[in-house]
């Protein structure tokens, strides 16, 4: 019974926003243009393996845990710390709407995460990253991309 409840609430969540999902290229070269290459030491190849193993380039993709807050879009920025969703008591450090985090346009995303990065002095924020990308040889991420 839980578990369909918590499917119904991605429907709802979900509804009206259409699924884009980049390619590795592609969004190695919105990444590059956007600045993250470098920022606060983390390479573009770092930015790609976490983007991958977080939500598989997929800009709606949404994750309810089990506190009942929400993790959304191509990053998984979690909505008790980061965003605003509906009238629940949130910090919404990056004064943003959840919803702002689910679209093509990518740079609210971009925004909150280089301020995740930055405030939380790192990527640890992203488990998908510590499991997969840390500590890695991750040039091969933007390999044939035509970025620098």
């Amino acid at each position: 019974m839980k578990a369909a409840g918590i499917l119904t609430l991605i429907g709802c969540l979900v509804t009206g926003v259409e699924s884009k999902i980049y390619t590795r290229c592609k969004l190695a070269k919105i990444f590059s243009r956007a600045g993250l290459d470098n920022y606060w030491g983390f390479s573009l190849g770092n930015w790609i393996c976490m983007a991958y193993y977080e939500s598989g380039y997929n800009t709606t993709a949404q994750r309810v845990l089990d506190d009942g807050s929400i993790d959304y879009g191509i990053f998984q920025i979690n909505s008790f710390t980061w965003c605003r969703h509906g009238k629940l008591q949130e910090n919404n450090h990056c004064h943003v709407a959840c919803s702002a985090l689910i679209t093509d346009d990518l740079t609210d995303a971009i925004i909150c995460a280089r301020k995740i990065v930055k405030e939380t002095r790192g990527m640890n924020y992203w488990q998908g990253w510590k499991k997969h990308c840390e500590g890695r040889d991750l040039s091969d991420w933007k390999k044939g991309c035509e970025v620098s």
